[in-house]
């Protein structure tokens, strides 16, 4: 645990090094790990010290809050609030996502459908602003409102106290297959509405469609029991989770690994490193099968260009890069996927229900209606318009046609007048005249379309 002291202490050397930074000068933090997609404009400005900010204050079980720091990793928080049969409300897939990332940048996970999303089990923050100063924000405040979603142009959060709830320490699965999208869709409006399928309780809901007849629905639920004769699975070591799902109708993981299920594949973008291959994986150390290595893998891809070269000497067509979250209404999903499979063709896609509590202005989903977030995350071959980003295009169209939303920690290629529209771009702006002044910290437009 991080003491108050060492957390006042942390503030102000956070405070100290924002104001070393000239005017004019990108804001930008200075932190070792991260989980966007864009690449932003190169600067020499120092970034803020957010070094001692990575810890959790306080796990209060009684009252079922924690008060964490902005810079925690939800790894670190989980760790600490496990120990108490107690996590967040929701517990984004990979391990190294911080809690003020998942707040300011939105998260997602498997109770997302009874939960909402990160920012929704938050009870107050302290937030450094772009006037240099901390202000503590709660539920109802015009900064607290359009914080989620903002990226870091309203300010970064310094501490935040957040709602917990009890886990058991097994988490049992079904894995319901579908071979129908407009099904799948019905069910999930039916297990939103009832909290159950067949009569058994679930706790968690997503699921991954593998090719257009061949989905899945993943129910968890929370047990006091391990398996048959005390056995659990083990998809940190030589399985693979996400082929599970096509291998077994039910499976039960202590509730650790369940949190983590995906993050040691990174879903499936491991195979892009050859992690899944049996021989390799062999070798492949445990400690190193984690999301946030695999991370630093792909910057050294980018970094020299090794995917593009292999493609130019196979003569292959020049690769057009699609990571992308977006959500769709769940009466929408299967004419998402349908159109997806026609005009981008990746597969498998993640699928995570979503129920939002209340409206948020940055990301205006209505209230208590069920949508579906569908992830995907590669590289589709596109030839010489690669460039112009032709998939990424089209799918913003698509999504903003069947009234859902784009996360927006990957590209994105909207034109100012449209983004305003769909990211409450004028209320941002008001509240960031409030709360940064001088207009030191990057506009949302900017960060994630510009890129600055």
């Amino acid at each position: 645990m991080t003491t108050r002291a060492e957390h006042e202490q942390a503030v102000e050397r956070l405070v100290a090094s924002y104001a070393a930074i000239p005017p004019g000068a990108p804001v930008r933090l200075a932190k070792p790990t991260t989980n966007l997609f864009r690449v932003r404009a190169a600067t020499t400005a120092p970034g803020l010290d957010v070094s001692g900010l990575t810890g959790v204050l306080e796990v209060d079980a009684g009252a079922r809050t924690a008060d964490v720091q902005g810079m925690c990793t939800y790894e670190t928080l989980v760790d600490a609030t496990l120990a108490h049969g107690l996590v967040p409300l929701v517990v984004p897939q990979l391990r190294t996502i911080t809690l003020g990332g998942a707040v300011t940048g939105l998260g997602i996970e498997s109770t997302s459908f009874r939960n909402g999303l990160p920012h929704e089990s938050v009870l107050e923050m302290d937030v450094l602003t772009g006037a240099g100063e901390v202000v503590t924000v709660r539920p109802g405040d015009e900064l607290f409102d359009a914080f989620p979603n903002s990226y870091g142009s309203l300010g970064y959060a310094t501490r935040l106290r957040i709602e917990l709830e009890p886990i058991a320490p097994y988490v049992a699965l079904r894995h319901v297959r579908f071979d129908d999208a407009d099904l799948l869709a019905k069910t999930i409006e039916s297990i939103v509405e009832s909290g159950e399928h067949e009569g058994e309780r679930v706790d968690g809901l997503d699921g991954v469609a593998f090719t257009p007849d061949e989905l899945y629905l993943t129910l968890a639920r929370w047990s006091d029991e391990p398996g048959p004769g005390g056995a659990t699975s083990d998809y940190a070591g030589q399985q693979v989770f996400f082929r599970s799902l096509q291998e077994r109708e039910t499976d039960v993981l202590t509730s650790y690994d369940y949190l983590w299920r995906w993050d040691t594949d990174w879903f499936w973008c491991s195979g892009a490193f050859g992690a899944q291959n049996p021989r390799l994986r062999r070798l492949w150390p445990r400690s190193l099968r984690r999301s946030d290595v695999y991370m630093r893998l792909l910057g050294l891809d980018r970094r020299f260009d090794v995917a593009d070269r292999l493609d130019r000497r196979a003569g292959r067509p020049m690769r057009e890069r699609v990571v992308q979250d977006i959500e769709v209404p769940v009466g929408r999903l299967a004419e998402f996927l349908t159109w997806f499979d026609r005009e981008v063709g990746m597969r498998p896609v993640w699928l995570c229900p979503l129920v939002a509590r209340r409206p948020w202005p940055a990301y205006p989903l209505e209230a208590g209606e069920p949508y579906v977030n569908v992830g995907f995350w590669g590289t589709v071959h596109v030839g010489p318009d690669a460039p112009d980003a032709p998939r990424n295009r089209a799918i913003e169209a698509m999504v903003h046609e069947l009234d859902g939303h784009k996360s927006l920690y990957s590209e994105a290629f909207y034109d100012r007048e449209a983004f305003d529209a769909l990211y409450g771009g004028a209320h941002l702006a008001a509240v960031k005249a409030t709360y940064d002044p001088d207009d030191r910290l990057t506009s949302l437009y900017d960060k994630t379309v510009r890129r600055k």
